[in-house]
């Protein structure tokens, strides 16, 4: 028997016409077939037909195989993964980016900044690029959570992220970058993932490259699976794939009208103790990198933590070093993402004193479910018609 790829790549290479003749009162008519000297055969391109004809996901290695999808590494800064970077191409100019899904903006380190801003940085320059097209009048301002920013100017380019390409992309070059930004040699600026509707690009906000890239994609998803201590992990754009992820996947949607992955959790639970119902109005964001819940979360956490207390001198929660430290559940839905005691010991303090991954998150406006979190799931960013975020567990 044929399988739909045989069927599928018979069909393409042949050209079916029928010959005109008088009715008959068998009603049988014959089909010439001819051959399509045209058609490029594809054993990968055969063989995705019949999931795009029933409209059903692909193998990952397919979808990669066959469309605009692509993975690219997102690698630690450091030893205690305080920011994943990874590489991303404008025309062939390559540079290690922050991707942000808190904000909304694609900017790099230029040659246009002031020397004293370039040091330890690749540049982009777009003197180099034979598909730059400056927009003119065009600027751009943002300010971090942090306080830390960035401004300049804007164009427009061919922005290549593992295998995925696009051309027109915004890309936004920095004539000014605040200290925490010049210091911070191995990032050479950010990828905005949040929604387009944020950007601050003027006269006009424009598209970020995951709104850019969508229509090209496979499926119009990209997914996180970042890693623990130093360890590379990977975003995937168009494909989900289902060996990076244990069980099944709990989606939740999402509230975008402040511009986030916005949704509301489910509650928490310390340890082995009972899961508490609670409403948590929260980001995934993976351009944050510890998670800020409510007093009470935190309380209850560090309640449960020998040796833990609020330490002014830090301005968070520390504990001793040697502490073991218990889970954090958080519940997305009815599924209870469970983060490993040892994420939350973070870094090094002062002493023998360490500075937890959970803190308040008091005084934002809204819980930040940051990396601590993020690389404890396997995390779907879902830009269909009606957003919506997926987690599932993974092994940790």
């Amino acid at each position: 028997m044929y399988g739909f790829a045989q069927i599928a790549l018979a069909l393409a290479t042949f050209l079916s016409t029928t010959a005109a003749s008088p009715l008959r009162k068998s009603g049988n008519f014959s089909v010439v077939q001819k051959l399509n000297t045209q058609f490029v055969r594809s054993g990968p391109a055969a063989y995705a037909r019949a999931f795009k004809k029933f409209n059903k996901p692909m193998p990952h290695d397919l979808a990669v195989a066959t469309g605009n999808d692509g993975s690219v590494t997102a690698s630690p800064e450091d030893a205690y993964d305080s920011e994943y970077l990874c590489p991303v191409s404008i025309d062939g100019q390559t540079l290690a980016l922050d991707f942000d899904t808190g904000s909304a903006d694609l900017w790099v380190f230029s040659t246009s900044l002031p020397s004293s801003e370039q040091k330890g940085h690749t540049l982009f320059d777009p003197s180099k690029s034979t598909n730059w097209k400056a927009l003119s009048g065009y600027k751009w301002n943002i300010t971090y959570g942090d306080g830390s920013g960035a401004s300049g100017t804007v164009g427009t380019d061919v922005v290549t992220v593992g295998g995925t390409s696009v051309s027109g992309q915004a890309v936004e070059i920095a004539t000014k970058v605040s200290s925490a930004f010049v210091s911070d040699t191995a990032n050479d600026g950010l990828l905005g993932l949040a929604f387009s509707s944020i950007n601050t690009v003027t006269p006009k906000a424009q598209h970020t490259f995951f709104d850019t890239a969508k229509s090209s994609l496979s499926s119009p998803v990209f997914t996180a699976d970042l890693k623990h201590r130093q360890l590379p992990g990977t975003y995937d754009f168009g494909t989900i794939d289902s060996s990076k992820y244990t069980g099944t996947i709990t989606y939740i949607d999402v509230d975008t009208a402040n511009g986030f992955w916005e949704f509301t959790g489910s509650g928490y639970a310390v340890g082995s103790g009972s899961f508490v119902s609670s409403s948590i109005d929260a980001i995934a964001d993976t351009g944050t990198t510890l998670i800020y819940v409510p007093d009470a979360v935190v309380t209850a956490y560090y309640k449960q933590v020998s040796g833990a207390s609020y330490d002014s001198s830090q301005g968070g929660y520390t504990f001793p070093c040697s502490a073991t430290l218990p889970n954090l559940t958080l519940g997305i839905g009815s599924y209870h993402a469970v983060v490993p005691g040892q994420y939350i010991n973070y870094s090094p303090a002062s002493g023998s004193k360490c500075f937890g991954g959970v803190q308040s998150d008091s005084g934002i406006g809204f819980s930040i479910y940051g990396d601590v979190f993020l690389k404890s799931q396997f995390v779907i960013f879902d830009g269909s018609s009606t957003p919506r975020l997926g987690f599932a567990a993974k092994s940790t």
